[in-house]
């Protein structure tokens, strides 16, 4: 019974409570209904002996009364009897499926509800709330939910701007000491080894947190990119791959693309995520490979996926791939540069469209990301 679902638990109830209902029913009108009979029975044996005795009760086995008349008065009990049970199955039927789909619309809000919730996402809290126009017994489940879409709208408007305000206070110090660094570097070529490379790593550190200031000041700033343009992502894929061409020909890794499909959402941050896929592709891709990236349309989908040949991701690191500052091996993505906020940003730009991510497959022979955006 608890993997019922509450339509099936109110329509077998219902049925439950018809079915004794009607059966109480058919046994009363059945006691009544034969009672009736042995009146008539008790009339019309008594009509041929009115000095003799009424006779107490109608019995057809009284060989005394009309053999035709038993069986005429024998068969409409019968009868009457099966017809009453046939009426009783027919009703408590009738009224489990009325149950049924009477359930269905008293339970229509509650399934709106659980459907508002299943599309409750960081960029959309302020369109979840749910209307005043509910059942009285949903008021208060209704009224706790805008609550809390609004807590957690407060909450993610917190993070956001913390982590703007965050990325702008570090971007001027961050811009000075790149400065500071490249002007005494310029000034002092003949440096002692152990300066050079002193310098060289203040420099390195300093230009991959200018870059890690950079992408959180963009992830802050999503929710406010418009995303209403039509955009066609094959000549956009074209383009990424034009701007990452010097990068694949220094590692000697081949770029290909195919396909052509066409979504609505903001071209500066598709553009980006295509960007972000493509080029974490090259640089861990291995040297004499290809990458590839094709898209397709399927139904009111478009699919992109970024093919690598690099060494592949655990399976038990698929999905951790996507959040803040995650590294798989962390010496390696220093190695290429990386801050760990790539595929983040990703996944917030596909979420932003209303889209997904996922790794759709991945071997020591390369990895397929598999990006989903809607079409409409």
């Amino acid at each position: 019974m608890k993997r019922l679902s509450l339509q099936w638990r109110i329509t077998l109830m219902t049925a439950l409570v018809l079915c004794l209902t009607c059966v109480l029913m058919n046994c009363l009108i059945g006691y009544l209904g034969m009672r009736s009979m042995e009146s008539i029975g008790i009339g019309l044996t008594a009509r041929d002996d009115i000095n003799g005795g009424d006779p107490t009760s109608f019995d057809p086995a009284n060989e005394e009364i009309d053999h035709e008349l038993t069986i005429v008065v024998s068969d409409a009990q019968g009868s009457f009897s099966t017809a009453s049970w046939c009426i009783t199955a027919a009703m408590t039927l009738f009224g489990g499926i009325l149950a049924y789909f009477v359930s269905g619309c008293a339970l229509r809000p509650l399934r709106s509800f659980a459907t508002q919730v299943e599309n409750v996402r960081p960029d959309n809290l302020a369109d979840m709330k749910i209307t005043e126009d509910v059942p009285s017994e949903l008021g208060r489940c209704s009224a706790s939910f805008n609550d809390m879409i609004d807590r957690l709208d407060e909450g993610f408007a917190a993070q956001r701007q913390f982590t703007g305000n965050a990325a702008h206070e570090l971007r001027t110090p961050l811009a000075l000491m790149q400065a500071q660094i490249e002007l005494f570097c310029s000034e002092h070529p003949d440096a002692q080894p152990d300066t050079a490379s002193l310098l060289g790593s203040l420099q390195e550190q300093t230009e991959r947190m200018s870059q890690m200031t950079r992408t959180l000041l963009e992830m802050s700033e999503l929710c406010s990119v418009s995303c209403n343009d039509i955009i066609e992502l094959a000549p956009m894929v074209e383009e990424v791959l034009t701007d990452l061409s010097p990068l694949a020909e220094q590692r000697g890794i081949a770029l290909t693309c195919d396909g052509e499909a066409q979504v609505p959402g903001s071209d500066t941050l598709l553009y980006r995520m295509l960007f972000n896929l493509t080029e974490n592709a090259i640089r861990y891709s291995r040297s004499d490979s290809t990458v590839s990236v094709s898209v397709c349309a399927k139904d009111d989908r478009a699919l992109v996926r970024v093919e690598d040949s690099g060494p592949g991701i655990p399976s038990q690191y698929q999905k951790s791939v996507f959040q803040p500052f995650f590294r798989i091996d962390t010496s390696r993505s220093r190695t290429y540069g990386g801050v760990g906020l790539g595929l983040s940003l990703v996944w917030e730009i596909v979420a932003l469209h209303g889209g997904t991510i996922e790794v759709e497959k991945s071997s020591e022979n390369g990895t397929t990301m598999l990006v989903t955006l809607p079409r409409r």
